[in-house]
């Protein structure tokens, strides 16, 4: 389809503050995103109708039928064939709208690829769930001077903050380290409602808007905590944080998470029974030959499409990627995880 810019943007070409000038900056401008699970698929689908040029989806995960509940991109046939996340987004993305480049990138981001995934990019957008992967994306944005734009979100609460390199104040100036293991609720323990993610996502695309337009003076410079079940926003001005602070990070460019020193093989992911087995370097796996050993002990057929394999054998169920990374659903613990990776895949 080839429409004018004043056609399909003319909404929001319209607004005072955005006008032609702002949209053709959105046209050149190449977003990379870090996650496309609740968060991620509400930031793709916003700034994919907004016309951002380039989007590059990086996620490590398969459509699963709790995510329907939140995860806009997604329906029940990517449940059914086990879709990887990233590419079920962009064949959605593409129906809506053909004129912008979508990449998918169906990977975990670890200190041996992210710089690659940011790469020219004019924005970083975090759409993960864990602490690791976001002050492993902080370093990224911190060591190539990226802005990206912070969101998290459980229950009824999220936060949302924008970061700007030498500016503003780095995720480790605020939060310092991430908590321990199990002492921070997450959606498998206290849920979380389809609003929060709406909201928390809208803002974060928002101010990445700001930024890919060239509009920082516009930028809400503060953390903004918000509650949907209570209507409560509440900002508080970090910028102390910086100027005061000494920071690992910013001030000393100590990258410890993409030194790969404050990382592991091993994750635990959010909302499931389940870790996530990554190898010490990428391999290429033939699942076909793992499917022809695990078939006969499987305790029903197993899966198998272009992307990845999945299985169910003993009391576990495992899905088994190309570049050798596993998700194993069923263990209690990461040491558990790596025992079973090690039995079922050997390698």
């Amino acid at each position: 389809m080839n429409t004018q810019p004043q056609s399909r943007y003319s909404r929001q070409i319209l607004y005072e503050h955005f006008g032609p000038a702002a949209q053709e900056k959105l046209r050149a401008a190449r977003v990379t995103l870090i996650g496309c699970g609740a968060l991620g698929t509400v930031l793709a689908n916003t700034l994919a109708r907004a016309g951002v040029g380039l989007l590059r989806i990086v996620d490590r995960d398969f459509v699963e039928l709790n995510n329907l509940q939140r995860q806009v991109l997604f329906d029940e046939q990517d449940v059914r064939d086990g879709t990887p996340k990233a590419v079920a987004a962009a064949a959605a993305l593409a129906k809506i709208n053909s004129e912008i480049a979508i990449e998918p990138v169906v990977a975990d981001a670890h200190p041996g690829n992210i710089e690659v995934f940011a790469d020219g990019a004019n924005v970083i957008l975090d759409g993960t769930d864990n602490f690791e992967t976001r002050y492993l994306i902080n370093d990224t944005a911190v060591k190539h001077a990226i802005p990206w734009v912070y969101g998290a979100c459980v229950s009824a609460e999220g936060m949302v903050m924008p970061i700007l390199p030498g500016e503003t104040p780095c995720l480790r100036c605020i939060f310092d380290e991430p908590p321990p293991a199990g002492a921070s609720p997450t959606c498998d323990t206290v849920g979380v409602l389809a609003p929060i993610v709406q909201v928390v996502a809208s803002l974060q695309a928002m101010e990445a808007m700001k930024i890919l337009i060239g509009r920082k003076d516009a930028l809400n410079r503060k953390l903004l905590q918000i509650n949907v079940w209570t209507g409560a926003f509440t900002a508080f001005d970090m910028q102390p944080a910086l100027d005061g602070g000494e920071c690992d990070c910013c001030k000393e460019r100590n990258f410890i998470y993409l030194k790969g020193s404050a990382t592991g093989r091993t994750v635990s992911l959010c909302g499931r029974d389940a870790v996530q087995v990554r190898p010490a370097s990428d391999i290429r796996i033939v699942l076909e030959d793992v499917l022809a050993r695990v078939a006969p002990a499987a305790r029903s057929a197993p899966r198998l499409n272009r992307y990845l394999l999945r299985f169910e054998v003993d009391d576990y169920e495992i899905t088994l990627f190309r570049g050798g990374r596993a998700i194993i659903k069923g263990v209690s613990s990461a040491e558990e995880g790596k025992t079973i990776y090690a039995r079922y895949i050997g390698v």
